[in-house]
């Protein structure tokens, strides 16, 4: 059963809507047990808390499962909210207040049992959701035995498979029943390997090696095909050709928001832009523009120094780059210290940091590592909300993980509804296509086509035969007089090492990935990054009650030579956001820089990420209180 359909999110359509969707405010309401309203002695060989509760166990062995498996975003998604439902209904059962939420049923025990009843009940409910979830993935082996092994570390026999009466394994057997009985019919198609039932790509695939381009309709997406097409956690996949991941995901079943009906877009703000379209066929070109130039920052030898502190970036007004930063550190006092890298470095930092490449835990994993370390940071004084009584660790990380994994598998529906309803093209095929047209900017000039790339001088530019002689700006590029010429990225094959930027034809522009991966193998709008991001940083603003990491910044540290994609950093670079949404944002903007997104989706994705995680938080509310 999913949440009663009185608990939702009204529907809210356009972009105005969702820039001015109400902010959910104020402390959630704590379950107060009835033992916990007078002082009572301890309980008899009470133990110190652990430094991490058995929940936070579970989710570290999930996200080292996803690691290995195929990057699935918005599988991986659910199966992280799935998993945080079992472990907080299996909580909630030895709470007097707090509602399950598919599991409603309701057990007392002695005061001094409780904690360890919970400790079992989630240790089996999560043990058996995962062992399900993962039996077929890649990785499958190294997975389920760590599974196993984390039940012996726990002392719980995985032997013990009874779902009848009132004992705690009986009872975490009995709510993974639930949940998964839930999944088989949550619209996802997981009995079928989550494949869409009628998705078929209307632009034959982009041979990406080739400098030749055909599209039936440049709006929509192109599959890739790929010499070695290895996924983002580094396996090899059988075919070079990609295949659109999961566009019928806005029909699964959501959380906090409202169901995506027929058309299974939950959340409508319109089309993104597009080429030909009378009303917005100048923003789509502005927006390819902006990608190219995003590109041509990457630069090996751009030595010029740039200030990278939260004291000038960030504190952006949603679904814009407007931000100039903060002031001062809201828990020192004191301004931030400038953060001075070259600014090469960093613009290829952040879409290394944000790729979530591979062997990671795709980006709605990376947001539970992210929240995992504010825990532990803000660990012993955990107030939901930020406000109220300190509770302890487990009560605060199943209440976590059912807002933050409940706003990011929401993200996945919200977002993916989009990919597959709007079919989006990526700016590969964009990028190359309209420079296999021309140029669109002067009709006395060669290559003229209304539909072509615009030309910018020192960016986007016309072969011609005086910049390709000997020691001219395209010498490399002789033979191609009358095309465009991008001045961007751009791999070298032989000596990855040495890639830089340079004048590079235009049907053979690449994005910052690696050779074997490219673009992902789903539609461009909206982005999923953004999504993500933003419905993370709306759980983890209000569930500790301040907009600020703990301390007012985090930081995470790229060091020297490091990259994946090409030689760097030159000296180590360090990332740091103040807030929550400033390090959200930049999630979105890395794609940017990565070449695999534009504004449109990065944006977008923000604004309806904003409205998956302020709902997510005031459902996880409800189920706190008990309504």
């Amino acid at each position: 059963m999913n949440a009663p359909a009185a608990s939702r999110a009204r529907v809210r359509l356009g972009i105005a809507a969702l820039v001015t969707a109400v902010i959910v405010s104020g402390a959630a309401l704590g379950a107060m047990r009835p033992w916990e309203t007078t002082p009572v002695p301890a309980c008899p060989n009470s133990a110190e808390q652990p430094k991490q509760s058995v929940a936070r166990r579970w989710d570290e062995a999930m996200l080292d499962a996803i690691r290995r498996a195929l990057p699935n975003p918005p599988v991986h998604a659910r199966n992280l909210f799935h998993v945080s439902v079992a472990m907080w209904d299996a909580w909630a059962v030895y709470d007097a207040t707090a509602s399950g939420y598919i599991f409603k049923e309701k057990l007392h025990v002695d005061r001094c049992d409780v904690a360890a009843a919970r400790n079992e009940a989630i240790s089996y409910a999560a043990y058996r959701v995962l062992t399900a979830r993962f039996i077929k993935a890649v990785g499958a082996d190294l997975s389920l035995s760590e599974f196993a092994n984390l039940m012996d570390e726990l002392t719980y026999p995985t032997a013990m498979t009874e779902t009848e009466g009132d004992a705690p394994a009986a009872v975490g057997n009995r709510i993974a029943k639930a949940v998964l009985d839930y999944g088989s019919a949550d619209g996802s198609n997981e009995a079928n390997g989550y494949a869409a039932p009628d998705y078929t790509a209307v632009n034959p695939p982009l041979v990406v090696l080739l400098p030749e381009i055909s599209m039936v309709d440049p709006n929509r997406w192109q599959p890739l095909q790929i010499e070695f097409l290895v996924s983002q956690n580094g396996v090899v996949l059988p075919s070079g050709i990609q295949t659109a991941v999961a566009p019928h995901w806005g029909h699964v079943t959501s959380f906090g928001i409202p169901e995506g009906g027929a058309s299974g877009v939950p959340i409508d703000p319109g089309p993104p832009p597009r080429l030909g379209d009378p009303s917005t066929d100048e923003l789509f070109k502005s927006q390819a523009v902006e990608v190219i130039r995003d590109s041509s920052l990457l630069d090996v030898a751009n030595y010029d120094f740039i200030d990278i502190s939260p004291g000038v970036i960030g504190a952006n007004a949603l679904g814009s780059n407007n931000g100039r930063g903060h002031t001062t550190n809201p828990v020192t006092g004191r301004p931030y210290a400038p953060q001075n890298v070259r600014a090469g470095d960093f613009y290829r930092a952040i879409a290394e940091f944000w790729a979530d490449g591979p062997k990671s835990e795709t980006p709605p994993g990376h947001w539970n590592v992210i929240a995992n370390s504010v825990t532990d940071a803000l660990a012993p004084n955990l107030r939901i909300g930020g406000a109220g009584p300190v509770v302890d660790r487990l009560e605060w990380d199943v209440k976590l993980y059912l807002a933050l994994n409940g706003a990011v598998h929401d993200a996945a529906i919200a977002a993916w509804g989009l990919k597959g309803r709007y079919d989006g093209a990526r700016p590969i095929s964009m990028i190359r296509y309209m420079a296999s047209l021309g140029q669109s900017s002067d009709a006395s000039l060669a290559a003229y086509n209304k539909e072509g790339l615009p030309l910018v001088p020192g960016l986007i530019e016309l072969i011609t035969k005086d910049k390709t002689v000997v020691s001219g700006p395209m010498e490399t590029l002789k033979g191609n007089e009358g095309k465009i010429a991008l001045h961007a990225w751009q791999r070298n094959p032989v000596d990855p090492a040495s890639s830089q930027v340079a004048w590079v034809l235009g049907t053979t522009w690449m994005p910052y990935q690696l050779p074997t991966f490219v673009t992902p193998s789903f539609q461009g709008y909206i982005s999923g990054h953004s999504t993500f991001s933003r419905a993370a940083a709306e759980v983890m603003r209000s569930i500790t009650g301040s907009d600020y990491f703990p301390g007012g910044l985090s930081e995470r540290t790229i060091v020297a030579g490091s990259f994946r994609i090409a030689a760097g950093p030159n000296a180590d670079v360090t990332l740091q956001w103040a807030t929550y949404y400033d390090a959200a944002d930049q999630a979105g903007q890395s794609r940017l820089f990565g070449g695999i997104h534009v504004q449109a989706d990065d944006f977008t994705g923000r604004m309806l990420g904003s409205i998956c995680g302020k709902d997510a938080w005031a459902l996880a509310q409800r189920y706190y209180a008990g309504r």
